[in-house]
Formats: structure tokens, C-alpha cells, sequence
């Protein structure tokens, strides 16, 4: 199964900016820019790729953990996954830090642990950013 974005952009790297739209429509011309990227310091000037990995990631995690949570026979009424993305200018990319807390009834912490840090390693977008650091912070509700 293949899923596409499209991005476009217009203009040097500082002065220029870009839109990006996915296959899906939930993006459709969503702006971003150097300034956004690398300078607004609250993320409100648009997006950018790093913020769109996050997205991703936390996404694909807390699918995961469902599945396993699911499996293990506690599924989850809630789980509210963040993941932080670390940009360094000049290195890159350097991390993926995901913050979990879950609300999961029937199950204790050292197995709700146990199974998040399966879901980390196993959900396909951590697969992907294996070139990085993943972190996982995770507590039940």
C-alpha cells in the first residue's frame, strides 16, 4: 500500500516557502516555511517536515500499542501518545521522544511498560527513523 504527499516550493531556502498536500486531504496547502522551520520558536507559522514525522510517529505507535495492548486482553479506553522530533541544524534529525500516558483498564504498569516499549520497537514509522534515537516515557493514567 503506497501513500503520497506532494510539496512545492517556490524561491531560495530562506526567502522562499512552500505549500504541502496529502492524498488524503487532511493537508491541503499547508504552508511551510525556513521560518517556521528553523526560527518561530511556537510552531504557529506553518508546518514543517520534522513536525510532520512527529505526527506520523505518534500515530503509528499508539495504533501499535493498541494492538498489543488489545492482544494481551486490556485494551485501551485511552492512550494519548506525543512525540517530539529534534531537529539540530547542521546534524539533522536526532531524535523521536514519545511521551505516553494510557488509560487502560485491568493491567499494571510493569506490563503496560512492557508493551509500550514493544510498540516503540515494532510500530513501522520507529522502524524507519531507526537511523535515531527513540525514546519512550510512558505511565498510566
Amino acid at each position: 500500500m503506497d501513500r503520497s504527499a506532494n510539496a512545492v516550493w517556490k524561491g531560495t531556502l530562506k526567502d522562499g516557502a512552500g505549500t504541502i498536500d496529502t492524498q488524503s486531504g487532511a493537508l491541503k496547502g499547508v504552508a511551510y516555511s525556513f521560518k517556521g522551520r528553523f526560527e518561530d520558536a511556537d510552531g504557529k507559522s506553518g508546518t514543517n517536515p520534522e513536525e510532520l514525522i512527529a505526527a506520523a510517529h505518534a500515530g503509528c505507535f499508539a495504533m501499535q500499542l493498541s494492538h498489543f495492548l488489545a492482544e494481551n486482553g486490556t485494551p485501551a479506553d485511552r492512550l494519548d501518545a506525543k512525540a517530539t522530533v529534534t531537529l539540530v541544524p547542521g546534524t539533522g534529525i536526532t531524535q523521536s521522544a514519545i511521551t505516553l500516558t494510557g488509560t487502560v483498564p485491568g493491567i499494571d504498569a510493569a506490563k503496560f511498560r512492557e508493551l509500550a516499549t514493544k510498540a516503540k520497537e515494532n510500530c513501522p514509522v520507529s522502524k524507519a527513523l531507526g537511523a535515531i534515537e527513540v525514546s519512550l516515557d510512558a505511565k498510566l493514567a
